[in-house]
């Protein structure tokens, strides 16, 4: 909502580029930084005094990774959104970080106004990729054996709102349908494609170039 100011925590084990990314973050506007810290340990207690709206951290740090600082938050039943970045574009470390159960995955080149759209947009409950890494995604499931999946025309065309970052409210109005018949399409979406929430089904329908 406009005018909401967005309650921030963020980690990086390099001074300057978590220096730099804190100064780029508010001077956006309507992002503070409350928790700074340097490794997975630090941030994972800081969290344990400290509510945030949402986690930005850095895939690689000593510790806990950014995978297993998500990992760890959720199996104490912490679910703050996390966008984890990382300078890789590799897509095993995607598959990990939506695994865990991250909302977003972006590449540290991200432009400033991507990254502050994407804090917004996890904030608001949406899930992202970022949109370099959607090729590489495409080659998680190489080794993968599982069965095709179909899905319906208008399941396909919910799913592309998702992937777009769309609320169910907003795939409503697009598709001309209720909230209830998207969440319907979202119900039978998972189901057939075996994901765990809305992330995890982009992930796997892009790897499966259903997207």
């Amino acid at each position: 909502m406009s005018g909401a100011v967005f309650r921030l925590a963020l980690a990086d084990d390099q001074a300057l580029v978590r220096k730099g990314l804190r100064a780029l973050l508010e001077s956006l506007g309507g992002l503070d930084i409350v928790i700074e810290a340097a490794d997975g340990a630090a941030l994972l207690a800081a969290l344990q005094g400290t509510q945030v709206d949402v986690i930005l951290s850095d895939i690689r740090m000593p510790v806990h990774s950014g995978i297993e600082v998500v990992k760890l938050l959720r199996a104490r039943g912490d679910y703050t959104p996390v966008v984890l970045l990382t300078t890789f574009d590799d897509p095993g470390l995607m598959q990990g970080a939506i695994s865990a159960g991250a909302q977003g995955y972006l590449l540290k080149d991200a432009e400033p106004d991507a990254l502050a759209a994407a804090i917004r947009a996890v904030a608001a409950g949406r899930s992202l990729v970022s949109p370099q890494s959607l090729d590489a995604a495409r080659r998680i499931t190489a080794q993968d054996d599982a069965k095709p999946v179909r899905l319906t025309e208008r399941e396909l065309a919910v799913l592309r709102l998702v992937a777009g970052g769309y609320s169910n409210k907003e795939i409503g109005r697009a598709l001309n349908i209720s909230d209830g018949t998207v969440k319907n399409h979202l119900t039978e979406i998972l189901a057939r494609l075996d994901a765990r929430d809305r992330t995890h089904a982009v992930l796997k329908a892009i790897a499966a170039r259903l997207l």
